[in-house]
């Protein structure tokens, strides 16, 4: 019993992992094309380009964090506070810490929602608390 299911279950993992790659091949595939394109039109304009001294350029990941690096940036910035702070200031707070752009509002936006999604479930394990103030704002602490 317990071997049909772990089969099933290794069975599943394996169809999962065979879609991510043909997605992924799907992908590369139309990158060629795309490429190819670029090459043929930047050909119309300059016809004896050496396509080939154009370095690709690194894509870096984007925002990526380690298990637990945000959390870890927000209780700091709680505890050494002298009082609770709104989501946007610890936001800014782990973007400093992380070395972002903090001026980057598109950033400022994606790291401020998933500050709140953390402030939030450490809310509902009891770590932290919040308190709405009397302007609407809610801030955050570990006793308010």
């Amino acid at each position: 019993m317990a071997q049909s299911h772990t089969l099933s279950g290794l069975i599943s993992k394996r169809a999962e992992i065979a879609g991510r790659i043909e997605h992924a091949q799907a992908e590369l595939r139309q990158l060629i094309i795309d490429l190819d394109n670029l090459d043929h039109t930047i050909r119309l304009f300059d016809p004896d380009i050496d396509l080939a001294e154009i370095k690709p350029k690194p894509l870096p990941p984007r925002n990526q964090t380690y298990k637990g690096e945000i959390s870890r940036a927000l209780f700091a910035a709680i505890r050494q506070a002298d009082r609770p702070l709104t989501t946007k200031e610890l936001a800014q707070h782990v973007m400093a810490e992380r070395g972002l752009n903090t001026a980057d509002k598109g950033l400022v936006r994606l790291i401020r929602k998933r500050v709140g999604a953390c402030l939030r479930h450490y809310r509902g394990k009891g770590l932290v608390r919040s308190e709405m103030e009397a302007d609407r704002t809610l801030v955050w602490g570990t006793g308010c």
